[in-house]
């Protein structure tokens, strides 16, 4: 079981990761619906892991990635990203992060990332 801190602009994709990963007796420790809160609720909450959209306001993705990684070097975090978003995928797992997930989610996939990505 991890303490997992998801992060995503909608509230309905954060709601869908929270039901698959709850049913996996994951802890949900918080939600953020952009990258600025992300970084100030893993620094707070010290998550397990991150599962982060790409595209957010206020502050991406991506750009969280690179923050976590500058500041809280051994966070684990899996991006989530639609069709299409290929290159921001690469520039993610390029700047630290361990995996990703497309949406609309797969719940296998998802957990396989997870296991994948937390062993």
């Amino acid at each position: 079981m991890a303490r997992i801190l998801i992060v995503d602009d909608a509230k309905f994709m954060r709601i869908t990761l929270s039901n698959i990963l709850t049913k996996a007796n994951h802890e949900i420790v918080g939600e953020a619906e952009n990258g600025r809160e992300a970084v100030r609720l893993s620094k707070d909450l010290s998550p397990d892991l991150v599962i982060m959209d790409i595209t957010m306001p206020e502050m991406s993705g991506l750009e969280a990635v690179k923050e976590l990684k500058k500041n809280q070097s051994g966070s684990k975090i899996i991006m989530c990203s639609a069709m299409g978003q290929q290159k921001m995928v690469v520039e993610s797992i390029e700047a630290g992060a361990k995996d990703f997930i497309v949406k609309p989610f797969d719940e296998s996939r998802v957990l396989e990332a997870v296991n994948r990505v937390l062993n």
